[in-house]
């Protein structure tokens, strides 16, 4: 790994020549960069046969599989290897269903290092974003480093005119389908969004709980004819285990509420029921628009915290699950930003310091006033942030090596 002060002077000088924008990638280089030579390539015969065999494969499926298209030379600069993954392509082609992270971690061993060796074609119009069919290149300049280039655009990239749905669009930076469900169903709410949102003020026909098909009046709702909103019953507060302020509240989705008359007083259908829907439950937008192209990147300021919720409600937490942790926008944290996950070491006893050897019999008796010696901390997974509050942001787990725990300490990479 690369260490914290080495990532932040790499970080500082890559973001001095980089434009980032958060509707796309957008990574500048200088156009006076080194001349470039290509990888030396080594064993052809055995990487056209690994090529053909993973032709339809995603940059993601070839990162997980371990077995990319081309492997680039061993005979490159021993300076690279703490950036290039060993089994980096020496090229590859931008496949629908692709995310940038999935084509970082292909390229490097360390994903969020990709704005270091990224470089853009000054020739290429529009070349912030990476699209299907766009050929990457894993190249090297005059000073042995390495970079990945756009060497070649798709069809696509000549004309942006033909980009007329989102399936050609440029790739995200994460799969959309892992945080879709969290778009349309918000599962925390933050003490803001307590305190002022709509509200379930009234059943009609004096029901005490809704279900599909019940109307219901909303208070303070601004919202046009046929809207649709998500109804969410609060639940159990989140609180920060480093001060014990209350940084959000569970939030349990019971329904899609369907505007059927605005006014000062809004009248809705209940559809799409999942449980019983109250009165007090908060009535939320189910437009929750979060960019999916950014830059992954280490924090901007040193973060230390917590795994404080896990969305669907689950003890053990795997890829692409969704999590809160308790540091926010005040912490340095934004759209992109790349934590490591470790499970907190544990305190046990030392019934051997200084020398001492006891029966086992003496051992549990002089357990109690034994030593207590906290363990390392061991690296459990890697969560990129998506979403940030104040106080607290979602972040969607992008890697894990064994089960992730709340509680589980979130730090810079």
């Amino acid at each position: 790994m690369v260490s914290n002060q080495v990532l932040g002077a790499r970080i500082v000088a890559g973001l001095a020549v980089l434009s980032v924008t958060l509707p796309g990638c957008s990574w500048l280089h200088s156009r006076e960069s080194a001349p470039m030579a290509s990888a030396p390539v080594s064993h052809q015969a055995a990487e056209e046969q690994t090529a053909s065999a993973a032709e339809d494969m995603t940059a993601t499926e070839a990162a997980i599989s371990g077995s990319p298209s081309t492997t680039a030379s061993s005979a490159v600069a021993m300076g690279s290897a703490s950036l290039i993954n060993p089994s980096a392509p020496k090229s590859y082609v931008v496949k629908r269903g692709d995310t940038l992270w999935g084509i970082a971690t292909m390229f490097l061993r360390d994903p969020w290092l990709w704005p270091e060796v990224w470089y853009i074609n000054p020739q290429v119009a529009n070349p912030h974003l990476i699209y299907p069919g766009d050929t990457l290149a894993l190249a090297y300049g005059a000073d042995g480093r390495p970079q990945i280039r756009l060497e070649q655009g798709g069809a696509a990239r000549l004309d942006p005119r033909l980009r007329s749905t989102g399936l050609d669009g440029a790739i995200p930076t994460i799969p959309y389908q892992s945080i879709a469900a969290f778009l349309s169903r918000p599962s925390v709410l933050t003490p803001e969004q307590v305190k002022t949102a709509p509200y379930v003020l009234a059943f009609r026909e004096d029901h005490e709980v809704g279900g599909s098909g019940h109307e219901i009046y909303v208070r303070n709702l601004n919202a046009p004819d046929h809207a649709r909103y998500s109804i969410v019953h609060v639940g159990d507060p989140l609180r920060d285990p480093d001060d014990g302020k209350v940084v959000g509240y569970q939030g349990v989705y019971t329904a899609t509420a369907l505007v059927s008359k605005p006014g000062e007083v809004t009248k809705a259908v209940l559809v799409d029921a999942a449980r019983e829907t109250l009165r007090g439950d908060k009535v939320m937008s189910a437009d929750n628009e979060i960019p999916l192209n950014f830059m992954p990147s280490a924090p901007h300021g040193d973060v230390h915290g917590r795994i404080i919720a896990v969305v669907d409600g689950t003890d053990l937490i795997g890829q692409y699950q969704i999590v809160v942790i308790n540091r926010g926008a005040r912490d340095g944290l934004g759209a992109g930003s790349i934590l490591a996950i470790d499970q907190a070491g544990e305190r046990v006893r030392d019934t051997y310091a200084n020398g001492a050897s006891f029966t086992r019999k003496a051992q549990d008796l002089g357990t109690s006033f034994a030593k207590r010696v906290k363990l390392p901390d061991e690296r459990t997974g890697t969560m990129l942030v998506f979403k940030t509050f104040d106080r607290v942001s979602y972040g969607l787990i992008v890697g894990a090596s064994s089960a992730i725990h709340v509680t589980d300490v979130v730090h810079n990479p």
